[in-house]
């Protein structure tokens, strides 16, 4: 029988004694040392008492709290713990409105908050590259889509276009959408395999014969590397900064790009190695170049400016030299006709006609790694040490003459 009245409990609350008192068949109002008060049905199963809540007052009135009592009471009859039942309807309420914010992510949205998270420590161009491809391509067919309904099919949809034309793009825009996708998998957005996944998957649908035809090699136009020592000695009398850095560029056989941008701290002059972050490499994986002597002579030759670690640092808005600085020195030199990236064509075809190391450790001096997938599985060296003795046997090279161009 009901023991509780509307009276009887604004007399509890009032008095503002904290306790329980029954309304009958396991139902009791609970006023907290605070004042506050709630409702419990308590109840026992496997010989343990258990209180469920049934809400607070005045929310839940008298009248409500005896209805959810009566619920829970023929719950039980039927065997089922009516505790356990309501958390479990509370979890699942819970992972359907998981699912339905996680359906508001779109692949667009995820997409700029993995370059927020990833592209802190990339270059501006690189951070520009990386979206402008995601924009162009991956955007208008993937871009309004939830990362959980991203299949194989769409992914095709945007590489096919563009596979035989422009591989080296799609090669890369079919990584970053493969990153964006592993962000969702890690999120608990996708359940899926990746439907971006090369090796086992899209190597399967794609074809690399129409890849490679579609692959255009772009050829710089290099000094021959016989005439490259001569330069070198007339590097070495010009006093402009652009002197050093193209001495640097053909004494390591680097990019302009990693050279104009270097900074002390990547160099280690114990262990003559340089060390580049990811984040500075075109195949976006660290890269370590060793020093031959004389680079490290160089090196410790240069000047460095307080208060910046830039090897060679500019007024623009880069803070580096200009990227022309070094193409105005070939001209005033009377090589206008040669290219700063051809120099790394030198190297190697000095590499090749003159020494007799293997080919892959000549192409691993260039950050070239063109093994193929189940090659780089077995062998994942990086040939250091080899290419230690082929750096000095270049610099070696490139310091044997006094002719003059």
């Amino acid at each position: 029988m009901a023991k509780l009245t509307a009276k009887t409990i604004e007399s509890l609350l009032r008095a503002k004694q904290g306790g329980m008192t029954s309304d009958g068949d396991g139902l009791y109002f609970k006023v907290s040392q605070r004042g506050g008060a709630s409702w419990i049905y308590r109840y026992k199963t496997a010989g343990r008492s258990r209180d469920m809540g049934l809400g607070t007052y005045p929310d839940t009135s008298l009248a409500l709290a005896r209805i959810k009592a009566a619920d829970a009471r023929k719950t039980r009859s039927s065997g089922v713990d009516p505790l356990a039942l309501k958390q479990e309807e509370k979890r699942l309420a819970a992972e359907t409105l998981e699912r339905q914010k996680r359906a508001q992510i779109t692949f667009e949205t995820l997409t700029y908050d993995y370059l927020q998270t990833h592209g802190a420590d990339w270059t501006d161009g690189w951070r520009t590259k990386w979206i402008r491809k995601m924009k162009r391509y991956a955007f208008p067919l993937l871009g309004t889509l939830p990362p959980s309904e991203i299949t194989t099919a769409h992914v095709l949809d945007v590489l096919r276009p563009i596979w035989g034309k422009i591989p080296r793009t799609a090669d890369e825009t079919r990584r970053q959408i493969e990153h964006v996708l592993d962000a969702a998998t890690a999120r608990g957005m996708r359940q899926d395999r990746n439907a971006a996944t090369w090796r086992g998957h899209l190597d399967k649908l794609l074809s690399t014969a129409d890849k490679r035809r579609g692959r255009s090699t772009k050829h710089y136009t290099a000094m021959a590397w016989h005439q490259l020592p001569a330069l070198m000695e007339n590097l070495a009398h010009r006093t402009e900064p652009s002197a050093a850095l193209l001495r640097l560029l053909i004494l390591t056989a680097a990019r302009l790009h990693m050279v104009r941008f270097s900074v002390w701290s990547e160099f280690d002059f114990e262990k003559a190695l340089w060390a580049l972050p990811s984040a500075r490499m075109k195949t976006r994986r660290p890269f370590k170049i060793p020093l031959a002597t004389q680079t490290v002579d160089l090196l410790n030759a240069m000047p460095r400016v307080e208060g910046l670690d830039y090897l060679f640092p500019g007024q623009g808005k880069s803070g580096v030299m200009h990227r022309n600085a070094a193409r105005n020195l070939l001209h005033d030199m009377k090589h206008a006709g040669i290219t700063r990236h051809g120099f790394r064509s030198s190297f190697r075809d000095w590499a090749s006609e003159q020494t007799n190391y293997p080919r892959e450790v000549c192409e691993l001096a260039l950050a070239h790694d063109d093994r193929s997938l189940t090659e780089a599985a077995y062998s994942r060296t990086d040939y250091l040490e080899k290419r230690k003795k082929l750096m000095q046997d270049w610099a070696d090279f490139l310091s044997t003459t006094t002719l003059k161009l």
